[in-house]
């Protein structure tokens, strides 16, 4: 037979709430800061070395004299002749001269460099 009082106990067992929901606690910071911290990561490893190598760059471009053994970026070895505001003729052998960009030029070549290749 069933027993009222402990069907009685049993439901009102079940319709009691146990410990509240949690709550955020913290609020707008516990969403932000994961965000903020990805920023700064991705800000200190991308972005940041981007920008020094981009200044290397840019301060080696006006470095350029005439005299200078640079590559291109598409692999040709040459001797500044001649450098406009953004042309720059190399020779690459006796009697052959190129125009190519400034931006083109990958780098200086330096005495150690030109001994391995």
């Amino acid at each position: 037979m069933i027993n009222v009082p402990e069907l009685l106990n049993a439901a009102f067992l079940f319709g009691q709430e146990g410990s509240p929901p949690p709550t955020g606690g913290s609020g707008i910071m516990g969403t932000l800061f994961p965000l903020l911290l990805l920023f700064a990561l991705f800000y200190f490893l991308l972005i940041l070395p981007q920008q020094r190598q981009e200044k290397k760059r840019k301060a080696m471009l006006a470095a350029l004299k005439k005299g200078d053994r640079v590559v291109t970026t598409g692999g040709i070895i040459g001797t500044i002749v001649k450098i406009d505001d953004n042309v720059v003729t190399l020779k690459v052998s006796q009697n052959t001269n190129i125009k190519i960009e400034k931006g083109a030029v990958r780098g200086v070549l330096s005495p150690q460099e030109e001994l391995k290749g």
